[in-house]
């Protein structure tokens, strides 16, 4: 006797249709609640006054930018590049320090990479990686992009000098250039130059953290922006820090915000997302992604809040020294930590 099947009985294709839709809806949802899950809280409330050592650092700060975003300054002008590289370097001198240069040939020009290395106890410590670019886009200064970053990098290297010859962690202080268009993404790209000789090299590297774009924050309602759909899961004010990385790179990332937030009195986001995500990779972490070395990005979200992002309005007096030197400080607390008592 030929038996034939029938449709399902309706509850049956319900609770089929309820399933297929729950997935549907609820895998993208936990993927996202994934990327977005970082440890710790995010400072509330009103900011802390600013103690003398801080009103000093700011002031410091200033003056960095001043002299490295003083007019724009890449391979399209030369003189002016070579201005700020030299203005790094006698500065990273002067705390002690004998930069190395990592030159090369880059759009008919010759440029370089500029380190500064915190020596540990043992050779055989792990290496940490700590820089920003110090080029600026076209015709733009780079106050906020990113002579912001360039003066955290030598702010923490005047932070950590103490520690040379009795840190657990080699800290390399990297001021790279070359990090704009036409260069990025490209084996002219000063970070990928750099990691790709780091990688060489075969030293057992924790992370490196690519300070991007720190200066500029806002306390208005809607001035915060973000790639969708992640908007329904950030603030909407631009008064905070982003730590941001590939989902390569989570692990870290997530180690390094718990830190920063153990030690920062200041709002702090953080999340990862694969590299296609508009923002993800902008900037030099991005080379050390390619290199195979856990990387993030801090930063101010640089387009997703700054309304002088590239443009030759990116000057001096847009960067808030004040919360640049908050940031600055937590950092300074993280990575001493970090030197003092290891990578957790």
């Amino acid at each position: 006797m030929n038996q034939g099947y029938g449709k399902p009985p309706l509850g049956l294709r319900l609770a089929i249709l309820a399933g297929l839709l729950l997935v549907m809806i609820g895998a993208p949802l936990a993927a996202l609640l994934w990327m977005t899950s970082v440890p710790g809280r995010s400072w509330q409330g009103p900011l802390p006054a600013l103690d003398a050592g801080s009103i000093r650092l700011a002031e410091r700060l200033r003056d960095h930018v001043q002299a490295v975003a003083s007019s724009p300054h890449n391979v399209a002008h030369p003189q002016a590049l070579e201005r700020s590289a030299l203005y790094l370097e006698r500065n990273l001198v002067a705390l002690g320090y004998r930069p190395r240069r990592q030159g090369f040939s880059a759009g008919g020009a010759r440029v370089r990479n500029i380190e500064a290395v915190v020596e540990p106890a043992d050779a055989a410590s792990p290496t940490l990686v700590v820089g920003a670019h110090y080029d600026s886009y076209c015709d733009a200064p780079g106050a906020d992009d990113n002579a912001s970053g360039a003066a955290a990098v030598l702010e923490l290297a005047r932070a950590l000098r103490p520690l040379s010859g009795r840190s657990k962690l080699r800290v390399r202080f990297v001021l790279f250039v070359n990090e704009e268009p036409p260069f990025f993404k490209t084996d002219a790209m000063g970070s990928r130059v750099y990691a790709r000789a780091l990688k060489a090299s075969g030293e057992r590297v924790l992370g490196m953290i690519s300070l991007e774009t720190l200066g500029y924050y806002s306390d208005l309602e809607g001035s915060q922006h973000y790639p969708a759909p992640f908007g329904a899961f950030y603030p909407s004010k631009g008064n905070f820090v982003a730590f941001v990385a590939t989902t390569g790179s989570r692990a870290f990332l997530r180690r390094t915000v718990a830190g920063f937030r153990s030690a920062a009195a200041f709002p702090s986001a953080g999340g990862t997302g694969p590299a296609f995500l508009q923002g993800i990779d902008w900037s030099d972490h991005w080379a050390f992604g390619q290199a195979r070395i856990a990387a993030l990005m801090v930063t101010d979200t640089a387009p997703f809040r700054y309304p002088h992002y590239h443009s030759p309005a990116d000057t001096w007096d847009k960067v808030d020294y004040p919360r640049l030197a908050r940031v600055v400080s937590g950092l300074a607390r993280l990575l001493g930590r970090w030197s003092a008592d290891g990578v957790r």
